[in-house]
């Protein structure tokens, strides 16, 4: 597979159901960096998903290959002064194509300006992505800083990266 064949789309009502499911996904591979257990009927905390779903202030993008679901882009704060990916999930079987830099940056452009992206240091492979997405939109401008996760003194800080975009 390569990042030629992968399409950005804002989802539709339509996508709900396979939202749902790549969110499980997503929510499992977290996991491993963030900790957390499924509920008892198997499903994770989805009220990022539902706000990405309907809140005004969010956008929701999924990227597919032809007929196949292989991620999503969930932004939020709109309408502030910075954008923030709030989740970000490419499927296992199209990583390392190049297909995440190419929807990160089809994602960001709907959306000039400042930015900021969250993810966990014990995510190497998140952080060498996100430190190289910043790099290639916003050459050396571009800050890190790490912050404690609001009401979780039991996980590490996150790490963030803002970066801003031209429009």
């Amino acid at each position: 597979m390569t990042s030629a064949h992968v399409t950005v789309r804002p989802m539709t009502a339509a996508d709900h159901p396979t939202a749902e499911r790549l969110w499980l996904m997503f929510r499992h591979d977290m996991a491993d960096f963030q900790g957390g257990l499924p509920s008892p009927d198997g499903t994770y905390h989805s009220d990022r998903l539902r706000s990405a779903l309907t809140d005004d202030d969010w956008a929701a993008y999924l990227f597919t290959s032809g007929e196949s679901p292989v991620g999503f882009a969930f932004v939020r704060a709109l309408s502030g002064r910075a954008r923030v990916l709030n989740s970000f999930f490419v499927v296992r079987g199209a990583r390392r194509s190049g297909i995440g830099m190419t929807v990160v940056r089809e994602v960001i452009g709907r959306h000039p300006g400042s930015w900021k992206v969250a993810f966990q240091d014990s995510n190497t492979t998140a952080v060498a992505f996100w430190r190289r997405v910043a790099t290639e939109l916003a050459g050396a401008a571009w800050t890190e800083e790490r912050l404690a996760v609001p009401n979780r003194p039991d996980v590490p800080p996150d790490v963030w990266i803002s970066f801003t975009t031209a429009g």
